[in-house]
């Protein structure tokens, strides 16, 4: 049985996020893991909890978005839905503007914690709570970014599965991953999170 564009989209798109993402862990433990290693009194977070000084995410988040893409390759190959109703070149671009404008709010995001010295990886401690650039405008551009580049990847494709996974997807985000963060950041910045949480939205 041939093997539908789509498909092949969304496995191509899939393999070459995945490998992206390799080269940068990859990259990240040669040099040393982190942008702040964590000190030997940094393993509990501020506060005298005893917490440990981590969010406590379910999993790095570019792997939840990665199984939902996956998860939406093998659905398009075992049920197949009808593909979007648009000329293929419209799809095509609409994806690629999708996809690059994630790109750019990824790259602002990383530029402001890279600048404040604190840790990409929510599986390492938070150093300094950024809030300036693109956070004045959101509270998780990364997982805005990524979330417009699962979608555009799936316009591109024209997949209903990939649109439709988008609601459990974002829960898993929101509960698994920000909902995590946010405790931690509270916990360990105190009323300086909660007034920039009060001021910035979750997402736009």
């Amino acid at each position: 049985m041939a093997i539908s564009g789509t498909v092949l989209i969304l496995v191509g798109g899939t393999v070459v996020l995945l490998v992206v993402f390799g080269i940068r862990v990859a990259i990240r433990a040669v040099t040393g893991g982190a942008a702040a290693a964590p000190r030997s009194g940094d393993r509990e977070a501020a506060g005298g909890s005893g917490a440990p000084d981590v969010a406590g995410v379910i999993t790095l988040p570019p792997l939840i978005f990665l199984g939902f893409l996956a998860a939406a390759a093998v659905l398009e190959a075992v049920i197949p839905l009808p593909v979007l109703a648009a000329p293929s070149l419209t799809r095509y671009l609409g994806g690629a503007v999708l996809a690059a404008c994630g790109f750019v709010i990824i790259f602002m995001a990383a530029g402001r914690f890279r600048a404040a010295g604190t840790n990409i990886p929510p599986t390492l401690p938070t150093t300094a709570l950024v809030i300036d650039g693109i956070y004045r405008r959101t509270r998780n551009p990364f997982y805005l970014g990524a979330t417009l580049v699962y979608l555009g990847l799936g316009v591109a494709a024209g997949s209903f599965w990939v649109i439709g996974l988008i609601v459990p997807l974002l829960w898993v985000i929101n509960t698994g991953v920000i909902a995590r963060e946010e405790r931690y950041l509270e916990r360990k910045f105190g009323d300086a999170y909660r007034a920039y949480k009060a001021r910035v939205r979750r997402w736009v």
